[in-house]
């Protein structure tokens, strides 16, 4: 079956991944998605789309879903990386096995998505991917060691790759939110600050929305850098 676009969302079973699928699929996406739940296939077909389970750590995991989207639909328009966000270990506790983990799951998903993605797009004359990162990735804290270094060094692959593609009509782009969520509950445990622009985080929903921006031809000079959706939360320039 052929669709005029088709958009991948990986760790699409709930939160940030499900909201971009659901709005990706409102703006006439056909979704392909990827998550170790097993209710991401009843969102894919909820949505119109398809669903696999499997981990954005596994290269053969990201493999089989490009290669079953490009069988499917014939085309890869856009691409949103999601992952489940990584543990807070204290920073000299995480064991070599735990880094190459996270280092698989928050940069190596990305490399590899744009491994298998590009050639298609090039093919189909451009294509855009969204790199889901976080609002301290710039801003190394020990509360949460994998984002001011896994993170950072996927920003800096989202610049390289966006300039190597640029003539090939591919866009990358990171996107880094703070909090996002539904409802309050959602941060039970959390220390979110009373002083957040509108007085909450952002809905799914709301986040969501960024992304249908970024991959719209509205878009269309927005590459190899990182927005902040943060309410103005980090303090990097």
């Amino acid at each position: 079956m052929k669709a005029e676009k088709v958009a991948i969302v990986t760790a699409s079973s709930r939160g940030i991944g499900a909201g971009c699928a659901r709005q990706l699929a409102k703006q006439g996406y056909t979704v392909a998605l990827l998550a170790r739940s097993a209710s991401v296939l009843d969102l894919a077909e909820s949505l119109g789309g398809f669903g696999m389970q499997g981990s954005v750590g596994s290269e053969q995991d990201i493999e089989s879903l490009v290669n079953t989207t490009l069988d499917r639909y014939g085309r890869i328009d856009a691409v949103v990386n999601s992952a489940y966000d990584p543990p807070r270990p204290d920073l000299l506790s995480i064991s070599d096995e735990l880094w190459q983990e996270i280092f698989s799951l928050l940069f190596l998903s990305v490399v590899r998505v744009a491994r298998y993605v590009t050639e298609p797009m090039i093919k189909a004359g451009g294509g855009v991917i969204v790199n889901i990162s976080a609002a301290d990735s710039h801003e190394p804290d020990p509360g949460t060691p994998f984002s001011g270094t896994i993170r950072t060094a996927m920003e800096g692959f989202t610049k390289m790759y966006s300039k190597q593609y640029a003539t090939h009509g591919i866009r990358m782009i990171s996107v880094a939110p703070y909090f996002v969520g539904d409802s309050m509950e959602e941060f039970d445990g959390w220390d979110v600050p009373s002083d957040l622009i509108w007085g909450r985080p952002p809905r799914y929903e709301e986040f969501a929305k960024v992304i249908n921006f970024l991959v719209s031809d509205d878009a269309k000079y927005i590459s190899g850098t990182t927005i902040k959706i943060d309410g103005a939360w980090s303090k990097a320039i």
